[in-house]
């Protein structure tokens, strides 16, 4: 693995019988950055998240991370090295308050979290962990209401706050805006802003709302039919020739870029 790159993949690979979600995909990401996949569906992002967060095993390929060969690793595995997951669908449990869901996350990654005869000042530290996150994600005011209760929005932003429980170094988002009101995204990408700056983490991140992704990102991969088109800056794939005749252009129309 190049040194300076948090993740690295080689010649990754995913196929599905006769269809190859992923073929042969080189990426290398950078610490403390916003680094979004780009793509139209069907592009294999959302299969590549799976492979990098060991939620899928590779058809071929090597991932790694903080130069660890992490290929093989299963989803629990990753999560306790340091690689938040979010979903496409949210995955929260509608009948606890948003404060137990967040609890439940601390202890289910804290180290220890099946020694069931230890000192009951570790569930303390859990409970003040989740203060901090619920804090951290604007949902203090709603913390002792059932997590249904919340409008989609406020789902969202207690999917993120599950993810921060532990701490994590990385923080996979794939499409964290789908199906949020257009007046409730930018507070979502602020705070996904503020999350990364504040605690120096590393964000992926796949988006279809362009004029988020060219104004929140630092980096930009795009794919197109399992593979890697182009990567660069949003001005740098914004003006892309060939990124414009083959995705941008045809899909999303007019860009804005920051």
């Amino acid at each position: 693995m190049e040194a300076g790159y948090l993740i690295e993949t080689q010649n990754l690979r995913k196929e599905f019988g006769a269809l190859v979600a992923v073929d042969n995909v080189n990426i290398k990401v950078k610490p403390n950055i916003i680094h979004s996949i780009i793509g139209p569906n069907g592009a294999g992002k959302t299969t590549f998240f799976n492979l990098l967060s060991g939620n899928l095993p590779p058809t071929r390929g090597r991932v790694y991370y903080n130069g660890k060969d992490i290929t093989h690793l299963p989803l629990h595995r990753t999560a306790h090295l340091g690689i938040g997951r979010s979903f496409q669908i949210t995955n929260i449990f509608p009948n606890l308050t948003i404060f137990e869901n967040i609890r439940l996350a601390c202890q289910a990654l804290g180290r220890g979290n099946f020694r069931f005869m230890r000192s009951h000042k570790k569930f303390k530290e859990f409970e003040e962990r989740s203060w901090e996150v619920i804090h951290q994600v604007g949902l203090v005011d709603e913390a002792l209401f059932p997590a249904r209760t919340l409008p989609h929005g406020g789902q969202r932003k207690l999917e993120l706050g599950i993810i921060l429980a532990a701490d994590p170094e990385v923080l996979l988002l794939d499409e964290p805006t789908a199906g949020m009101a257009a007046e409730q995204v930018p507070e979502l990408i602020d705070l996904i802003r503020k999350v990364q700056k504040a605690g120096d983490k590393t964000v992926m991140l796949v988006e279809h709302n362009m004029n988020v992704v060219m104004s929140i990102s630092d980096y930009i991969t795009v794919m197109h039919q399992g593979q890697v088109l182009a990567e660069g800056t949003p001005a740098e794939i914004a003006a892309n020739e060939v990124v414009q005749s083959a995705y941008l252009g045809q899909l999303y129309g007019d860009l804005q870029v920051n």
